[in-house]
């Protein structure tokens, strides 16, 4: 009982971690695609991360069974089409709103879990969500309203959430390696074919580049296999809650490093979500015992 507390906590850990790298690539994001179109920067930013994955562990995917790549193919393509929904979207709609919209994957975890697995969701998790959201909202929100580039980004939320629910379901720790390498190159693939027609432009800075292998590397490849691994001892809620931290570090870096100002705004909604993680992991565990078990399909 206890090394699995121990092992729940260093996954929450983990992802943790991860998800500061994620937040921590939004100014430079903000920065390259000045200069190199989003899809076109996607499609490298992925190929260098399945190339540095399979240079990594090259006997990976030999390790696989046929289930196991079947199951990492559909992790991908949801994650690979996710990405692609989201930046048309971005094209119509608000960074600040398409933030939000995306963090709908925080309600949407949980229901998914809910009918896919079985899971059962306790009124304590709920809050938690709930709670999660409101802070993405205060974080992140200005104004809003629905029109196309809201609703490509709603189905990119979906898309990410069917994403944390079926890593929760197929992830196994000795496999982390192997399954994030499929899903890196079935997100390239989907990448590369989506942008191949009209050519691929790529950074002619080697500030761009620096920036774009860090991405690759740290937050693409070694995020990847964290989350993956993570997954394996995380339900697909908690780790959904836990992932919302993501503007808050966004928000974080982009004071420390891009130059912003930090406002009442970032300091109340990143404490509601921090909030939100911390109801989650320090509850006592009969309360969220429901939650946190989840089954395998």
């Amino acid at each position: 009982m206890e090394g699995t507390r121990r092992t729940t906590l260093l996954a929450t850990l983990a992802l943790v971690a991860i998800t500061a790298g994620w937040g921590s690539t939004f100014f430079l994001i903000k920065d390259l695609l000045e200069r190199v179109p989003t899809l076109d920067f996607l499609a490298v930013r992925f190929a260098i991360a399945a190339l540095a994955l399979v240079l990594m562990a090259p006997r990976a995917l030999s390790r696989l069974s046929r289930e196991s790549r079947r199951h990492a193919v559909v992790l991908g393509l949801l994650y690979g089409f996710g990405q692609i929904l989201q930046t048309a979207g971005l094209a119509h709609t608000p960074a600040s709103v398409s933030g939000f919209i995306t963090g709908l994957y925080v309600v949407a975890t949980p229901l998914f879990a809910a009918v896919l697995l079985h899971t059962r969701i306790t009124w304590l998790t709920w809050g938690a969500v709930l709670l999660a959201l409101a802070g993405l909202g205060v974080l992140t929100l200005q104004g809003f309203s629905v029109g196309y580039g809201e609703a490509l980004t709603f189905v990119a939320a979906m898309l990410y959430a069917l994403h944390i629910v079926g890593l929760g379901a197929w992830s196994q720790p000795s496999e982390a390696m192997g399954l994030a390498i499929v899903q890196l190159i079935v997100i390239t693939v989907v990448c590369l074919v989506t942008t191949a027609p009209d050519g691929i432009v790529l950074p002619d800075r080697t500030s761009d580049w620096l920036a774009v292998l860090y991405m690759a590397v740290v937050p693409g490849a070694l995020g990847i296999v964290g989350q993956t691994w993570a997954q394996a001892h995380l339900a697909p809620t908690r780790t959904a809650i836990v992932m919302s931290m993501e503007p808050v570090f966004a928000a974080f870096f982009a004071v420390l490093l891009g130059g912003e100002s930090l406002t009442v705004r970032m300091l109340f909604g990143g404490a509601m979500v921090l909030a939100a993680m911390l109801v989650v992991e320090l509850a006592p565990r009969r309360k969220v015992e429901g939650e946190v078990t989840h089954l395998a399909v």
